[in-house]
């Protein structure tokens, strides 16, 4: 295993789409959605144990998630947790990682990683991985995994490419444009060109190449994050983040970098990745009976004349229903989510409309 290897995993986000299960204190990434014994950042943190030393993993996350990381993740050093005061998107947890990185291993190669994606095939996954590794380590490039398409998604963001490659892998093409999410009618126009593939947002490149593409494209925020190398792995961390964050810029490493470098590459992949961004998603990556139901957990969940249904319920809780079909069926605690999954968007409504009537209470 290459000592260079390095891991940076992103935790912060709120997940507010799989509400009433996440909410703000308690998030998706800390969830076991499938009832596998791991939650999702338990196996994001396991996949990368076979790609780089367990001491080079990092999660980066909001402070206030920090006790439920050390909770899940025992095995982690103080120092392997970045806290962010504040959520400032994706360019400033990079850029404090990398800077911070760069301080212990100026060779460093790393992998920036969602904690909350699942990942069917594991030993694609890897392979994928530690191709892009090697090739971040033989070039001046920051590379991107692309998903190849099953479907003309309205859910993801496209990535097109040429046929241009690296010199040192013929496998990873040089990317045309980033576009954000399409239509259906452009979706289905991306998948017949055979050349846009699906954004994953998982990131391989090296600490010296990250850290000079935000010092030409965003140089502001490379200067507010320089300034702290003297301190980075020590005591003084801490309170120099918190000053630093509050100068920075809420901007996606997409639109920051990526969608401006000269130097990005995609490897297209194909290891059944998923980045759970709704019920439906669940949905579909979960087991389901003869008549497609997908009930997590099952042991106390009667289904009588339905079908098609997302039922995750409290495994404590005797359940039956009757007569839906197509429904999502969900509950948390104090609150129960009944609503068609052909009308799962208005569930961003609903949230909107409990903390309008009861505050964040039920969030």
């Amino acid at each position: 295993m290459n000592k260079n290897n390095y891991a940076l995993i992103m935790a912060g986000g709120v997940g507010s789409r799989f509400w009433p299960v996440s909410r703000t204190n308690f998030p998706k990434q800390f969830i076991d959605f499938f009832g596998v014994g791991k939650t999702l950042i338990q196996s994001t943190y396991d996949r990368f144990l076979n790609i780089c030393p367990a001491e080079n993993i990092f999660i980066v996350t909001n402070e206030i998630y920090v006790p439920l990381i050390k909770e899940q993740l025992p095995a982690l050093a103080d120092n392997q947790i970045l806290a962010e005061p504040i959520m400032r998107n994706t360019a400033p947890c990079i850029a404090y990682g990398s800077m911070k990185i760069a301080e212990l291993n100026p060779d460093a190669i790393i992998v920036v990683a969602p904690s909350d994606h699942t990942i069917a095939n594991q030993n694609a996954f890897q392979t994928a991985i530690e191709q892009s590794l090697l090739a971040a380590a033989e070039n001046d490039s920051l590379i991107t995994l692309g998903i190849k398409p099953s479907r003309p998604d309205t859910g993801y963001g496209y990535i097109q490419y040429t046929e241009q490659n690296l010199p040192t892998d013929d496998q990873i093409h040089k990317v045309k444009l980033f576009t954000e999410k399409p239509n259906l009618e452009l979706a289905r126009t991306f998948i017949q060109s055979g050349d846009f593939l699906w954004n994953a947002g998982i990131f391989i490149w090296s600490v010296k190449s990250i850290n000079n593409a935000f010092k030409k494209h965003l140089p502001e925020m490379h200067e507010i994050f320089a300034l702290g190398a003297s301190v980075y792995n020590s005591v003084m961390e801490k309170p120099f983040i918190s000053d630093a964050y509050q100068q920075c810029t809420n901007i996606s490493i997409d639109f920051a970098i990526m969608e401006k470098a000269e130097n990005v590459y995609v490897l297209p992949s194909d290891f059944g990745w998923s980045d759970l961004g709704t019920w439906s998603s669940i949905y579909d990556m979960a087991e389901k009976d003869y008549v497609g139901n997908a009930v997590i957990p099952s042991e106390q969940v009667m289904m009588f004349d339905s079908s098609n249904c997302m039922v995750n319920m409290p495994k404590e809780k005797l359940v039956i229903l009757q007569g839906l079909h197509d429904y999502i069926v969900v509950e948390s605690n104090d609150i129960l989510l009944i609503c068609p999954r052909t009308e799962e968007e208005s569930v961003k409504q609903i949230v909107a409309d409990v903390k309008g009537k009861f505050g964040t209470r039920f969030i």
